[in-house]
């Protein structure tokens, strides 16, 4: 049995992409976007967890393996790949990634259908960034950044970059300011999210809610899934989206 047969298969077009979406929950929606290699049983996992916590959870796959533990080889082929694609910016710096448009029209697609006072976004790896991007949209009231890998850390410009374009950095810096906060989590010895947090604590003050894991892992809520990782994105989420305390 696929491990997506309790959610309702569908599909998103706008602004010129289009993808396979899973959905399943009721209450306020959060779009988990899955890392490398792709929508795997460990991103399946942390969904349903947020589908049981009470909320609408919509999953887009995006790249790679769907459902199945991913062969070993995939890892190292789903990158290049994504290197050669539009609706990516692994490189570049200053730049918001093309796909961010889609989750946004996503986003508002998700909270027209499921209610509540916004919609959580949450980005991991190589989509760790979106969360952000997606928050220029005021649609989009929780957002969390798990260990943020793009653009690649090769050398210190790249390493800082919070792949935004200057214009939607400043529009995360004023939905900041008007009390929209952003958490981000990561383990503090992960070299692949170079030095973005503190990018984030410089350009976001005290709304920048930091969770730094001790450790050398790297997928805090996926394949080195930390308790604590998983308890602060859940209890954000819900003091965003179903105002608990």
């Amino acid at each position: 049995m696929s491990l997506l047969s309790d959610w309702r298969r569908g599909e998103h077009a706008a602004e010129g992409f289009a993808y396979p979406t899973y959905t399943q929950g009721g209450g306020p929606g959060v779009v988990v976007i899955h890392e490398s290699p792709g929508l795997t049983p460990e991103v399946i996992e942390i969904g349903q967890h947020l589908v049981d916590s009470g909320f609408t959870v919509v999953m887009p796959h995006l790249f790679g393996s769907s459902h199945a533990p991913p062969r070993t080889w995939e890892a190292a082929r789903v990158v290049p790949r994504l290197c050669l694609t539009r609706e990516f910016t692994l490189f570049a710096t200053g730049k918001t990634a093309p796909l961010a448009r889609w989750l946004r029209s996503l986003a508002r697609e998700l909270h027209a259908s499921a209610g509540g006072p916004g919609v959580g976004v949450l980005g991991m790896c190589v989509t760790g960034g979106f969360a952000l991007a997606a928050m220029v949209d005021p649609v989009v009231t929780a957002p969390v950044v798990a260990q943020p890998a793009t653009p690649l850390p090769i050398g210190p410009g790249r390493a800082a970059d919070v792949n935004l374009s200057r214009e939607d950095l400043a529009a995360v810096r004023r939905r900041v300011a008007e009390g929209c906060p952003v958490l981000g989590v990561r383990y503090r010895a992960d070299w692949v999210t170079g030095t973005r947090f503190e990018t984030l604590r410089r350009e976001l003050g005290d709304g920048f809610i930091a969770v730094e894991l001790e450790g050398h892992g790297h997928a805090t809520l996926t394949d080195h899934r930390h308790p604590e990782a998983v308890d602060r994105v859940t209890d954000f989420l819900r003091r965003r989206l179903l105002g608990h305390a």
